[in-house]
């Protein structure tokens, strides 16, 4: 399992709930077309965070990294219906960061230290 994180700050003009329900439309939509096995989206609370902590956290679950390429080319390559959701949401988004992570220590990690 991997996790991709972005870290976002919306558009001055961009609504939050508006914003929430075009991520749940898209994230849906890649979720039923079998490229990422679940999503979340958080948002900070009460301001809380660092100084350069952005609003939202979007954290998508995939299998493996096969599996985040075929999410990637499904949104390239999706047609008009893939685009018109994917532009629904990143129209609203200002500024974002992302990050891929993955539980740790993972199997493959565990296994190598037991031999040692």
């Amino acid at each position: 399992m991997n996790l991709y994180h972005c870290s976002i700050d919306l558009r001055d003009d961009s609504k939050a709930l508006a914003f929430a329900a075009a991520v749940e439309v898209w994230m849906d939509h890649l979720k039923s077309g079998g490229v990422i096995l679940s999503w979340r989206l958080c948002r900070r609370k009460l301001g809380f965070g660092a100084p350069r902590a952005r609003d939202f956290l979007l954290e998508v679950e995939v299998e493996n990294l096969t599996q985040l390429d075929q999410a990637f080319r499904f949104t390239a390559n999706g047609g008009e219906q893939v685009e018109r959701l994917h532009t629904t949401v990143h129209q609203m988004v200002g500024e974002v960061d992302v990050a891929l992570y993955r539980p740790f220590p993972d199997a493959e990690r565990a296994e190598r230290m037991a031999l040692v």
